[in-house]
């Protein structure tokens, strides 16, 4: 069937506007804030044989593009007795999960009374139970230690919630109260997806979509095709590092070999570490989801959906902490893991294609937890916060500053929402100034942000990354800054042995915790770089004078040390 352009385009975007609207119920209808205000979510429509990604809207995060993908073709593999109505709930990080605070629900579709394809949508609950509010524990050895493990199982069967399990549930969390709204918007955000995709096969018809959906995909293979044929041939190899596992206090190894052999590109990650004890092991779903959203950053003009993955081949790197299995810990997978992965491609893709490459961008999430009781209140709460860092300088000029984590487009809470929500006072957030590496051009610089607990008792914890090694240049450029963790108790400061990681900090009245996110690679040496850059930094204030500066030429300027 041939579908004239006007047409193919429409249900292009309409299929994305079913995605997009999914997003805004899930965001507007959510209790939790890190869901409602920092977009830690997202909606997809996915194909009925095998689950692949026919849309995913524009505000979803994009390290879920592969991961819902896994999530659905484990939902068809595990269920075989879906009905018109039934929706599935899984966090299971060994059946196309992350971490088990990204929870999954996923819906059979029906069109005219049969299964036409599968809606599907994860939201990042900040709490599913585990040793320490929030779930990001970094001492854990095993999975049930970090929480809840829900496999799938029916949450709502033709259009009926069950009850008892939701009880099951929410008798394992905490401030449990909260996640019953976060389960009612991730159903309505379905039901929406359910009215606007029958609206859109009422209005063009099923055959006419489906033969728009193949166009689509087949448009999308040729053009990431055309893409990978202008990488020249060959092998091309690189390395990123974890700071440790949390447990062990050793670096960890991710390190990728990238073959290009004419429009298909390979990647071999079998030389990374082995399975560490803590929990930063990675699940095969978002280690392959990593290197899909690699080859997005790097060619973001591709349109989203399976065609675009179809070149794209990854050996399962069995043996290696990037292939966890039952029962190694995996809270660390989605939101730190993955962005060493993405960042070993980027480095080994850059001397293929200086060009197309930016060099590491801060490359964490900045997982903060505290939970404790509001006295004033006389609530419970759990707070879950991440913060941004600088994105590396490019082959066009330098990293922007504070920008969101590479494998999402979430942003950080408003601090006059957090205080509002919870006992806590932001005294500081600013730029991190000189935090950028050295370059030609270079990186942008991360945050610096203060937390004062203001009454009661809390409980904080920390999964972050970038602490022992600031995130690498390219092409002769400088590391950005390392991430820096203090935490102040009754007047003592420390910082975590682990550097990026640690837990259990009990926190009084008028304690307080400052993070240091950390800046962007440089692109290029910094003796290139140009004397009105150097001078328009200066006049900025993002420097000092002095001898030795970071991303100037020898005398002009030396990075801000923090106060």
């Amino acid at each position: 069937m041939t579908i004239d352009p006007v047409t193919l385009t429409v249900i292009e975007k309409g299929l994305q506007q079913v995605c997009s609207e999914m997003d805004l119920v899930h965001e507007k209808t959510s209790f939790s804030p890190v869901i409602s205000e920092a977009f830690d979510r997202s909606n997809g429509i996915y194909g009925l044989a095998d689950g692949r990604v026919i849309a995913q809207g524009e505000l979803g995060l994009p390290i879920f593009v592969g991961v819902m993908q896994e999530t659905t073709r484990s939902v068809i593999a595990e269920r075989q007795d879906l009905e018109d109505g039934d929706v599935i709930l899984v966090n299971d990080p060994y059946l196309g999960g992350t971490h088990l605070m990204d929870v999954k629900m996923v819906r059979p579709f029906y069109y005219r009374g049969r299964p036409w394809c599968y809606l599907a949508n994860t939201g990042h609950w900040p709490d599913t139970g585990g040793m320490v509010p929030g779930g990001f524990n970094s001492t854990a050895t095993e999975i049930h230690q970090e929480g809840l493990r829900i496999p799938p199982v029916k949450l709502v069967q033709r259009g009926e919630m069950d009850d008892d399990l939701v009880k099951l549930v929410l008798a394992n969390i905490r401030v449990a109260e909260e996640r019953i709204g976060d389960i009612r918007a991730q159903i309505a955000a379905l039901a929406t997806g359910a009215r606007r995709l029958t609206a859109l096969l009422d209005r063009y018809g099923e055959e006419t979509v489906e033969a728009a959906i193949a166009e689509l995909e087949q448009r999308s293979e040729r053009m990431m095709r055309s893409h990978i044929e202008a990488i020249p041939d060959g092998t091309y190899a690189a390395s990123a590092y974890m700071d440790s596992d949390g447990v062990v206090n050793a670096p960890l190894e991710v390190a990728v070999d990238v073959r290009v052999e004419g429009s298909d590109i390979h990647f071999d990650l079998s030389r990374s570490s082995p399975p560490c004890q803590g929990p930063m092991n990675s699940v095969w779903a978002s280690t392959l989801s990593a290197v899909y959203l690699a080859m997005k950053h790097i060619f973001p003009d591709v349109p989203l959906n399976a065609g675009c993955f179809a070149p794209i081949h990854v050996e399962p790197p069995e043996g290696t902490f990037l292939y966890a299995h039952y029962p190694r810990p995996v809270a660390g997978c989605a939101a730190e893991v993955s962005q060493r992965v993405v960042e070993s491609v980027l480095l080994a893709l850059s001397e293929a294609i200086p060009d197309r490459l930016f060099a590491a961008p801060a490359g964490t999430s900045g997982n903060l937890s505290m939970g404790g009781f509001d006295p004033e209140t006389g609530r419970s709460y759990i707070m879950y916060y991440f913060s941004g860092g600088g994105y590396g300088g490019w082959w066009a000029g330098d990293g922007i500053s504070n920008g969101c984590s590479t494998i999402g487009i979430s942003k950080s809470q408003p601090v006059e929402i957090l205080e509002q929500r919870y006992p806590i006072l932001i005294e500081q957030f600013a730029l991190r100034e000189g935090s950028g590496g050295a370059g030609r051009y270079r990186g942008g610089f991360g945050v610096r942000y203060r937390v004062r607990l203001l009454r009661g008792n809390a409980k904080a914890s920390f999964l972050m990354e970038h602490g022992r090694f600031g995130p690498p240049g390219i092409l002769g450029g400088d590391a950005g800054a390392p991430n820096v963790i203090r935490i102040c108790r009754n007047g003592e400061m420390t910082s975590p042995e682990h550097l990026s990681k640690g837990e259990g900090y009990l926190l009084g009245e008028g304690d307080w915790i400052e993070v240091e996110t950390p800046g962007g690679g440089g692109y290029g040496p910094a003796g290139e770089r140009a004397p009105e850059l150097i001078e328009r930094d200066r006049l900025r204030g993002y420097f000092d004078a002095g001898p030795g500066g970071p991303d100037a030429p020898a005398n002009a300027t030396t990075r801000k040390e923090s106060a």
